[in-house]
């Protein structure tokens, strides 16, 4: 039996957690002087927090899970007999994989950990094919197989309204130069994703309309799709009406994902984002 483990920043709901049985590892969220798991802090109350550390000057900041959280749930996982793959939030910009690769050598060959080179439902797409191939009876190294596999065709792109929580999180040093220069003389929304597990700034556009016509393009690019979801921070509406416009242009007939992101990553997009996540159809089969 193998059992697939992740962290809480790929969003997915708890009905899709117990369905699939994906066990979750939450990651820390910090705001003012409090310190919350994530799983704990239910988003409405995580932005009214904030609200009042934002009327302080304060931004929310977040961390990795303990080594002790993933040996933890590793060991009782083992313990039952499973073998354990654990799937991540990219480890370029969060040193949860590598805490969990730490966690991991308790057990051997038990336990295996893949980085996702995502995160939200990028890595929640991944988690999830990962758990229904394990149900298929696949062994440990084939998940991993998929896994590594479907993380190249995975596409999570995102029009932020601000710069200053990706600014302030610490977690982007190297793309905040790169906004900053192209933001010095006009107001543009930029469009960012992750290539290889690193973000990168793909695009902008004059108004966030614009920069979310393009981002929609982009995705369009990208078929044919097997899964795709919109998310989205404060800004449910706006994403149903992405969604919409995304299946017209994509001729996605599949369900689509639509889900507000948690607090590790609003703690760093900020709020009124839009984002796609789009995962090309691979040779493997259908996630």
């Amino acid at each position: 039996m193998v059992s697939i483990v992740t962290d809480s920043s790929c969003d997915l709901p708890p009905d899709v957690l117990e369905e699939l049985g994906i066990v979750v590892v939450p990651l820390v969220v910090r705001i003012g002087r409090e310190e919350f798991l994530e799983t704990d802090l239910h988003i409405d109350e995580y932005w009214a927090k904030v609200a009042a550390a934002r009327a302080q000057g304060l931004f929310p900041q977040t961390s990795q899970p303990s080594l002790g959280a993933f040996e933890t749930v590793f060991g009782a996982l083992v313990g039952e007999g499973s073998e354990v793959v654990c799937v991540t939030i990219t480890g370029k910009h969060s040193g949860t994989f590598n805490t969990a690769w730490a966690a991991a050598q308790r057990f051997g060959e038990r336990v295996s950990v893949v980085d996702s080179w995502t995160t939200s439902l990028g890595l929640g797409f991944l988690a999830m094919a990962a758990a229904r191939c394990a149900r298929e009876g696949a062994t440990a190294g084939q998940v991993e197989t998929l896994l590594k596999d479907m993380r190249v065709r995975t596409h999570l792109l995102a029009v932020l309204d601000t710069i200053e929580f990706i600014r302030v999180g610490g977690r982007a040093n190297a793309l905040i130069p790169v906004l900053s220069r192209v933001m010095q003389f006009l107001p543009i929304k930029p469009i960012i994703g992750f290539v290889e597990g690193e973000l990168k700034l793909l695009g902008q556009g004059r108004t966030f309309a614009v920069a979310l016509a393009r981002m929609e393009e982009r995705i369009v690019g990208l078929r044919p799709l097997e899964s795709l979801a919109v998310l989205h921070t404060r800004r449910e509406r706006d994403a149903e009406v992405a969604a919409e416009h995304l299946r017209r242009s994509t001729g996605f007939e599949g369900p689509i994902l639509i889900g507000e992101t948690g607090a590790v990553l609003s703690s760093h997009a900020g709020p009124r984002v839009i984002g796609m996540i789009g995962v090309q159809r691979g040779a493997l089969g259908e996630s």
